[in-house]
């Protein structure tokens, strides 16, 4: 009975270990995700606005013919940006991306187009390489905590390949839509060739589209204003991804303490009933030799 209550008691000091590691991961995504989706907040304005600027742009212009615009006749090899985390226990948010990207790029398969993958994020820079999938361009170390500065490296990379003519002829974005804490959906988006669609009328912002005059010329004025766009595109699906991967980390952490907890329980009581039979045992023991005493002195006697 002893061997079998301390192999309990060792197994309460490690699950109370992981407990106080889970909990104190929770708390640190639950005091970060409040400024995750702040910074959310503060660049969708200019995300939506510049989104607005550019279909104003392709929209009046009936003659343009410009690349990040117009669809090429067939489509050859797609560029496919996949967004992940740099760090783990956050549940299943690194595969759900994973598999979406799996299924893109299937699908561009059996369509006879070919896929360049470009990673960001540790787990998926892993995932990719276990699996032994080819992989262009990886870029780690700001999944938690994105910059601007990020975004246009990744955004300068795809548009070097776009613009190449062995390069890629569209480009797509794997990553994760932040719907609430409970949910986190996600989701494949071609940024490039731009797609403007025609939304009914109460989807439609208010007011009418801005009109601009153009010089030197259309084109002029998307080659400097597509690359931000692209840009931007980036940087606000990975501020997405960053408050998406604090909320799954909250939620996986929560239940792993839970877990825990209802474990801690499982073995308390397991190690009580342990206990209280070495002291019924030991108790027997004592019965025992006493009665056997007793019996020795009367036969002497």
């Amino acid at each position: 009975m002893g061997a079998q209550l301390r192999a309990v008691r060792a197994r309460i000091k490690a699950v109370k270990s992981i407990a106080k590691i889970t909990r104190a991961q929770e708390l640190i995504a639950s005091s970060r995700i409040v400024r995750a989706q702040q910074r959310t907040r503060a660049a969708e304005p200019y995300a939506r606005e510049l989104t607005t600027a550019v279909e104003a742009v392709v929209s009046r212009s009936g003659t343009i013919n410009h690349p990040m615009v117009s669809e090429p006749e067939a489509f050859k090899n797609a560029g496919v940006l996949v967004l992940s985390s740099d760090s783990g226990f956050c549940g299943g948010f690194n595969s759900n991306v994973m598999r979406e990207a799996a299924r893109l790029r299937q699908r561009n398969e059996d369509s006879g187009v070919r896929s360049t993958t470009y990673v960001a994020g540790n787990k998926g820079i892993a995932w990719h390489r276990f699996n032994d999938v080819a992989v262009q361009q990886t870029w780690s170390g700001f999944s938690a905590r994105p910059s601007y500065a990020d975004a246009e490296k990744i955004a300068a990379e795809l548009l070097e390949a776009f613009n190449d003519d062995n390069g890629v002829d569209e480009i797509y974005l794997v990553s994760t839509e932040f719907v609430s804490m409970l949910t986190q959906k996600a989701s494949v988006r071609r940024i490039l060739p731009l797609e403007i669609e025609e939304k009914p009328e109460s989807e439609r912002p208010a007011g009418a589209l801005p009109s601009y005059e153009f010089e030197p010329s259309t084109d002029d004025v998307l080659d400097a204003l597509l690359p931000q766009y692209v840009a931007s595109r980036i940087y606000y699906a990975m501020l997405e991804a960053a408050a998406s991967e604090l909320a799954a980390r909250r939620r996986a952490m929560k239940a792993a303490t839970d877990n825990a907890n209802d474990l801690l329980d499982r073995l308390t009581r397991e190690a009580n009933n342990a206990r209280q039979a070495e002291i019924t045992q030991e108790i027997s023991e004592i019965v025992g030799g006493a009665n056997a005493l007793a019996e020795a002195n009367a036969g002497s006697e």
